[in-house]
């Protein structure tokens, strides 16, 4: 089946997130190499929206400044003073084109396992059923502080009850609302636009579209997502941990069978956005970061950081901290070398023990074999540097050393 495109995906960002104890707003807290906001926008490119839109609020300025720049094309809607998810909603489509039309798709912005490929699902399931709403939903054994799914007598959804809202045999209910959904437009509006704040926490629920859509009559269904680690939220620095500890084990899974060889998972850690080739074997205590890309045939650690590296194919990095540098192809460094900004170690090349560098160029087969720091300079090809601190040039200096 075909699925058009979603006239828009509005990303709910406004919460304080007082739980997290932090003067960083929740949103912005990272795991994985991203931002929570970011992963929940790359989810939402994944789906290739007409509209792409953040929701914001808390430390406003703050959130609008990051989305600006790591999708300056994304949207920003401001939401008011009144509280409540389905307010949320409501200021972001007034801040689309009033006549839109098809499905908008809402998510959160404190989801950062939600993948595109769960949403496709979503909207498959919307689309094949025609529904006015299609809520994502999960089972789970202890539902405790979720709203809960109401299901109708056919098998749909009758309604969605918070838990603070929610009568005892409500609350025995296992299957829960995620907070993820598709609407038709116009009846998201309009069932909006009938909504209230007289609930226990005084806010204006977006749980209640889907009972108003019920009352217009129209059809309102499930997704239920398997992988519950998806729907799950960061309330807290525990969470935190727990879903950044998850992410990172499936992404080590992932470079695996793509070839990479991790010899101890538990101690690796590698950033969504790290590229390794094949029959790299990557050794325990080391962390990829960042834009880090690296060759086939390598050799990384053990006890290494790597933060927007680029690393040749068969390469060997041992020991070593290292950022915004190059490896070469064939070239070695460490053990116990720290690789500032700036360097470039060329093919075949060696930076050995206890040797720091810092915007250094080093040519093809040269050697800084140990105890040595070498910065603001350039070495020529097959040049052996001996243990020693290497002359730091003016800035107008092009010396090179030889």
């Amino acid at each position: 089946m075909t699925i058009s495109r979603p006239a828009a995906v509005i990303v709910l960002a406004a919460g304080e997130g007082t739980r997290m104890k932090s003067a960083t707003p929740k949103v912005l807290h990272t795991i994985a190499g991203r931002s929570l906001l970011h992963h929940a926008i790359v989810a939402a490119r994944g789906v290739d929206p007409v509209h792409l839109q953040v929701v914001v609020r808390h430390d406003r300025d703050r959130v609008a400044a990051h989305v600006a720049e790591v999708d300056p094309d994304c949207l920003i809607a401001d939401q008011d003073e009144i509280k409540g998810t389905g307010r949320a909603v409501e200021c972001g489509l007034d801040a689309l084109p009033a006549d839109l039309t098809g499905t908008v798709v809402v998510t959160c912005g404190d989801v950062p396992l939600l993948t595109a490929e769960t949403l496709r699902a979503l909207l498959g399931t919307h689309h094949a059923q025609q529904c006015g709403v299609t809520v994502v939903t999960s089972r789970l054994a202890d539902p405790t502080g979720y709203g809960r799914i109401v299901r109708h007598p056919d098998g749909g959804v009758a309604r969605i009850v918070e838990h603070k809202d929610a009568t005892a045999d409500e609350l025995a209910i296992t299957e829960v609302n995620s907070g993820i959904y598709a609407f038709e437009a116009a009846l998201l509006r309009e069932a909006l636009a009938s909504i209230g704040t007289a609930n226990a926490q005084g806010e204006k629920y977006l749980t209640d579209v889907v009972g108003a859509a019920r009352a217009r009559g129209r059809a309102v269904a499930a997704y239920v997502l398997e992988d519950v680690w998806q729907a799950e939220g960061v309330n807290d620095k525990a969470q935190l941990a727990a879903l950044g500890a998850e992410l990172n084990r499936r992404t080590v899974q992932a470079a695996m069978r793509d070839g990479a060889i991790v010899r101890d998972p538990a101690t690796t850690w590698i950033d969504t956005t790290v590229s390794i080739g094949r029959d790299t074997v990557i050794l325990p205590n080391t962390q990829l970061l960042g834009a880090t890309t690296i060759g086939a045939a390598c050799q990384i650690g053990p006890d290494t950081t790597l933060t927007d590296m680029e690393v040749g194919e068969g390469a060997t990095v041992c020991r070593t901290q290292g950022s915004l540098s190059v490896v070469g192809p064939g070239a070695s460094v460490g053990p116990w070398a720290l690789l500032r900004p700036g360097t470039e170690l060329g093919a075949e090349g060696k930076i050995g023990s206890f040797v720091e560098t810092k915007n250094v160029a080093i040519g093809v087969g040269s050697s800084i074999p140990h105890l040595s720091y070498v910065g603001d300079t350039r070495i020529g090809d097959h040049i052996t540097v001996g243990a020693a601190f290497a002359e730091t040039p003016a800035a107008d200096d092009t010396r090179e050393q030889a």
